[in-house]
């Protein structure tokens, strides 16, 4: 996550030039919905009958890419697009998409931290005053906010200190489609952004409030990874729980940071399924014993 982040912070022409090998791929979940796949986090596209909602972004320079593609779906603009969270990889293309027709919905605290991390880069001349100002939310909630689209319910509901302080899980009832933005990452281990307001157990309440509104038949859109389901989730949930568990007894056990890290035996049977992404084994050890020392 470290690396997403720091994408943000490259010169402009080496960033976009990152960027050009990039392909958006589409995954048609419903009639209405679908799944756009870039770099960063998944996009969640869905088709109401007066109105278009889009869910995340992502990076700056891939906008026009996204843009052809969403064209390639309707001929609507994007009327409300929605923030998951703050970072990066979910919030970059906030400016090229917000406009008269579109409105820009996120928790309070994305749009405090958008504003913290805008005006830094303003200052040291990284963004321009009037990017900065189209970067932010315009409508923000403290707890959730429901849409009604014709028939359908948008329900955004905002669940606390898990990925960060300011995550935003967004579930459309009659297609009964759920983006759980980073607060769920399919076939591999999660970011738990402590500096944010992220914890183990935030995390965890998180996932099972996802599994307390969804069914059987729900298609999830993770943060990251493809396309999962209830039973995909409840195995995570089930993992998490396991893991919180093996490193509170270490930290029972007097053990230190260092020595939580440096055992890797301690997620073993985790590791191969869930530890070959950007969250390594040892930096998941790290994620959950900082927590659970913070009483987060």
């Amino acid at each position: 996550m470290r690396f997403l982040l720091a994408l943000l912070f490259v010169f402009p022409a080496a960033l976009q030039a990152q960027m050009n090998d990039v392909t958006i791929t589409v995954d048609t979940l419903t009639s209405n919905t679908y799944m756009l796949t870039g770099r960063g986090g998944n996009i969640g596209i869905y088709m109401g009958q007066d109105k278009v909602y889009m869910i995340d972004d992502q990076f700056a320079p891939l906008s026009d890419k996204i843009k052809k593609t969403i064209a390639t779906l309707t001929d609507k603009p994007v009327s409300f697009l929605v923030n998951t969270h703050m970072h990066g990889d979910h919030t970059g293309g906030n400016a090229n998409f917000n406009s008269d027709e579109t409105t820009i919905v996120a928790q309070d605290n994305v749009r405090k931290r958008l504003q913290e991390r805008g005006q830094k880069n303003v200052a040291d001349q990284k963004l321009s005053q009037s990017d900065y100002e189209k970067s932010l939310p315009e409508i923000t909630h403290a707890d959730g906010m429901t849409f009604y689209e014709g028939d359908e319910i948008i329900m955004l509901m905002h669940v606390h200190n898990a990925h960060t302080d300011g995550d935003t899980q967004v579930y459309f009832v009659n297609e009964n489609v759920l983006h759980m933005g980073d607060t769920y990452f399919a076939g591999r281990y999660p970011y738990i952004d402590i500096n944010s307001g992220g914890s183990i157990d935030g995390y965890i309440a998180a996932s099972k409030n996802a599994l307390m509104i969804i069914d059987d038949e729900t298609q999830i859109i993770p943060g990251h990874g493809r396309p999962s389901n209830k039973k995909e989730l409840q195995g995570f949930v089930t993992m998490l729980e396991d893991i919180r568990s093996i490193i509170q007894k270490e930290i029972d056990a007097g053990r230190s940071l260092d020595e939580v890290k440096n055992n890797s035996s301690l997620l073993a049977k985790y590791d191969e399924t869930h530890g070959k992404a950007y969250i390594n084994p040892e930096r998941m050890r790290e994620a959950v014993y900082r927590s659970l020392k913070m009483g987060n």
